[in-house]
């Protein structure tokens, strides 16, 4: 099975769960990014991060090599930001939804609190079906454990069942 794990991190959290996730899925590991930056100190990380989200915001991605053809799984991985997927997934979803119609998907997200399913309930509602597979981390890179591991690893194989 080829798989993709496509994610967006602001402070690493999410990039330190996809680069485990993808080498456990032996994935190819697709970082999207904003064309603008979010702020990612202070008040105004919370602000302009936390108004995007809550507005359902769907910013500009710099490019990134992605084709859904050539995959049977897709992971996203996202931070949760106000009970929702960060914007740069949301724009991902948005520009690939009916490509990814018909491949299998599955998603974590990384939170400091709460939300995750929420964001979950929405992403899904974006892509327009199920997903395969779910996982919530708590701040996995600034808290790492051998139970974050194990999660991850029970989470891949879930995305792997047919």
């Amino acid at each position: 099975m080829k798989a993709a794990v496509v994610f967006y991190s602001l402070n690493g959290n999410t990039a330190f769960a996809a680069r485990r996730a993808a080498q456990a899925l032996e994935a190819d590991l697709i970082e999207i990014a904003p064309e603008k930056k979010y702020p990612d100190k202070g008040f105004r990380k919370f602000f302009w991060g936390g108004k995007s989200a809550l507005m359902a915001e769907a910013p500009a991605l710099k490019p990134y090599a992605f084709s859904a053809s050539l995959y049977d799984l897709v992971v996203l991985g996202f931070p949760v930001w106000a009970g929702n997927m960060a914007p740069p997934i949301r724009t991902f979803v948005r520009d690939n939804r009916e490509a990814l119609r018909g491949r299998r998907v599955c998603a974590f997200a990384c939170q400091s609190g709460s939300g995750a399913e929420t964001a979950f309930k929405k992403l899904e509602d974006c892509l327009g079906g199920a997903l395969s597979a779910q996982l919530i981390l708590i701040d996995p890179k600034d808290k790492p454990s051998a139970e974050n591991d194990a999660k991850i690893d029970v989470f891949c194989e879930l995305c792997r069942r047919e």
